[in-house]
Parts: structure tokens; C-alpha cells; sequence
């Protein structure tokens, strides 16, 4: 038991990078597709954390092995899909994006049930599904 708690001390002292950028998040994503306040409102609480360049950590974020298990989502996620990259992307890339976050929202998996476990603020309403679906849906019109 000595052995388990010293060894979860000292993972306390390995650091973990954090996502957070001095540009405001999804400044990028909202200035540049327009995105009425409502959906902004929605991606902030339910996307960005994961999918941005800037996170808003609990604070379990802040012991180990938690912080770990958090960066990798964070990494994973920017991989996928980057809200403060998004006007980078070409413009094929963004439609197959687009047409991705329709996809998943239809089915529910985004964001993750891991993710929602912690951060029930996240769960999208239907409303909210239909709000994200329509704004995506016109998006992929342009």
C-alpha cells in the first residue's frame, strides 16, 4: 500500500503540456465562418474543450493519471478536427469535415460518452443537435 501511494506521488511530478493558446478559442472557426451565437455558444461548451486550441481544465486535470488520460483526448481530438485551424484547412478538407460532424452528431457519438461522464454540461439536447445540424448543413451549401 506505501508502495502504490508513493508511486502515485510521484506521477504527480510529470508534467503534461496544456492546450491553451493566447488566441481566444475558436476566434479562427466563428470569424471566419460566421457562426451565429447560439451555435458558438454550443461548440464552446461541447466541442472545444477537444477540438481548439484552448481547454478549459477541471480540476482533475490537475493529478495524474487523469491529466494524462485528458491530453491524449486533447491530442486525439486536435488530430481529427481543429476549430482554431479550421480556415487552414483546404476547402475539400473542410467539406469532408463538415460533412464528418454531421455524421456523428446524427449518431450521436459526438462528444464522447467518456467525455460526458465529467462534463454533463456537454450532452447536446436534441434542440441543440438540430441547431448544430442545420448551421453545419448550411455551411456545407456554400
Amino acid at each position: 500500500m506505501v508502495m502504490l501511494v508513493a508511486v502515485f506521488l510521484v506521477i504527480q511530478l510529470i508534467p503534461v503540456e496544456r492546450n491553451i493558446s493566447r488566441v481566444p478559442a475558436g476566434q479562427s472557426f466563428e470569424m471566419t465562418q460566421k457562426v451565429p451565437a447560439n451555435v458558438a455558444a454550443i461548440l464552446k461548451v461541447s466541442c472545444y474543450d477537444c477540438h481548439s486550441n484552448n481547454t478549459r481544465y477541471p480540476w482533475y486535470s490537475e493529478l495524474q493519471p487523469g491529466a494524462w488520460f485528458m491530453a491524449r483526448h486533447i491530442t486525439k481530438g486536435k488530430e481529427e478536427l481543429n476549430f482554431d485551424e479550421f480556415n487552414n484547412y483546404s476547402k475539400r478538407r473542410k467539406k469532408a469535415k463538415i460533412k464528418s460532424i454531421i455524421s456523428q452528431i446524427e449518431k450521436d457519438q459526438m462528444p464522447l460518452k467518456s467525455y460526458l461522464l465529467l462534463h454533463h454540461d456537454a450532452d447536446l439536447t436534441p434542440e441543440q443537435q438540430k441547431v448544430l445540424m442545420q448551421f453545419f448543413q448550411s455551411e456545407l451549401e456554400l
